[in-house]
C-alpha cells in the first residue's frame, strides 16, 4: 500500500516528460534545420495543450518525436513513467492516438468505416486470424457515430474513403480515441477542413477530451482555438519553448495578446538580422 507521500509522488509525477531534447534534419548542409534545441517540457495527466508556432517552429517536430516518427538526437522522453526515447513507433501506438493534418492520412481509404475501425481496436495489439469485426463492435460503433450526427450510423459498410474530408476527420478522431490512448496527438487536424466541418470536428474534440479525460497536446495556427480549447498554450519559436502559459495565464489571454507575442518575435528577429547586416558592412 502507498503511503501518503508515495501517493503524492504518484499524482504530482507528469504523463510526458522531455528532458533537453534535440532534434537536426540534415545536418552539416545547406538545408540543415534545428527544430527541437534542447527542449524541456512537462505535461501533468489530463492536460489539454494547445501548441503554437509559426512554420519551422517545431510544433509538428514535437509530435513526431513523441509519437516516435524519428529517432532524436541526444535528451529523453518519457511517457507513463517509462523512457520510451528508442521505443519505435510501433510501439509507443498502444500508449499514443493520433490525428493528422491530412484527412486522408491514418486511414486505409477503401476499406470499410467498420474494418477501419477493427483496426484501430486492435492498435498495438496483435491481430493475429481473429480481427474480424463482432457484432459487439458494429453495435457499439453504430451508437458512437449516431452521436456525430452525421448520418453515418448507417453506412458503416461504406468506404471510408468515399466521406466527405469533415465525415472523415470526425470519424478518425474517434478511432484515435477508441481505446483511450494515455497520451492524443492532433496535428492541425482542422486546417484541411471547411470552416462548417472544422467547427463541427473540434466541438467534437473538446467533447471526447472532456468526457474520457485525454491528456492532449493539439498544434493549430488558428489563434481562436488556441483561447477557447485546452488549459495550457505552449508557444514555441526556432526550435525553443518560447512562453508557456498555464492555466490561469490562459485565462487571462486574448487573441491580440497572441498575436502581439508574435509580432514581437518578428520584430525582434528583423532588428537581429539588421545588426548582423550591419556588422557584417563594417568589417567587409
Amino acid at each position: 500500500m502507498n503511503t501518503p507521500v508515495q501517493e503524492s509522488i504518484v499524482q504530482q509525477r507528469p504523463l510526458v516528460r522531455l528532458s533537453h531534447v534535440y532534434k537536426t534534419f540534415h545536418a552539416g548542409t545547406v538545408n540543415e534545420v534545428r527544430p527541437m534545441r534542447g527542449i524541456n517540457l512537462e505535461i501533468a495527466e489530463g492536460s489539454f495543450v494547445i501548441v503554437l508556432g509559426g512554420n519551422g517552429s517545431g510544433k509538428s517536430t514535437l509530435l513526431n518525436a513523441l509519437a516516435g516518427s524519428f529517432p532524436i538526437d541526444s535528451g529523453r522522453i518519457e511517457l507513463d513513467g517509462q523512457d520510451v526515447s528508442q521505443w519505435p513507433e510501433h510501439r509507443r501506438a498502444c500508449l499514443i492516438g493520433r490525428v493528422f493534418q491530412n484527412p486522408f492520412s491514418g486511414t486505409a481509404p477503401t476499406m470499410s468505416i467498420l474494418d477501419n475501425f477493427s483496426l484501430a481496436a486492435k492498435r498495438g495489439k496483435f491481430r493475429g486470424l481473429a480481427w474480424a469485426h463482432s457484432r459487439r463492435l458494429r453495435d457499439e460503433l453504430q451508437g458512437r457515430v449516431r452521436e456525430l450526427k452525421m448520418g453515418l450510423e448507417d453506412r458503416l459498410d461504406s468506404a471510408i474513403g468515399s466521406l466527405s474530408g469533415g465525415q472523415r476527420q470526425a470519424l478518425t478522431l474517434l478511432m484515435a480515441t477508441w481505446l483511450k490512448p494515455r497520451l492524443l496527438l492532433l496535428d492541425e487536424h482542422t486546417a484541411a477542413l471547411d470552416p462548417k466541418s472544422a467547427d463541427q470536428v473540434i466541438a467534437l474534440t473538446d467533447r471526447i477530451i472532456a468526457r474520457e479525460g485525454l491528456t492532449t497536446l493539439m498544434v493549430t495556427h488558428s489563434m481562436q482555438q488556441a483561447i477557447n480549447l485546452g488549459n495550457r498554450i505552449v508557444m514555441m519559436h526556432s526550435g525553443n519553448v518560447l512562453h508557456d502559459f498555464d492555466s490561469a495565464q490562459k485565462q487571462r489571454l486574448r487573441v491580440d495578446d497572441l498575436l502581439s507575442r508574435f509580432e514581437n518575435v518578428r520584430r525582434r528577429e528583423l532588428l537581429d538580422e539588421s545588426a548582423a547586416e550591419m556588422l557584417k558592412s563594417r568589417y567587409i
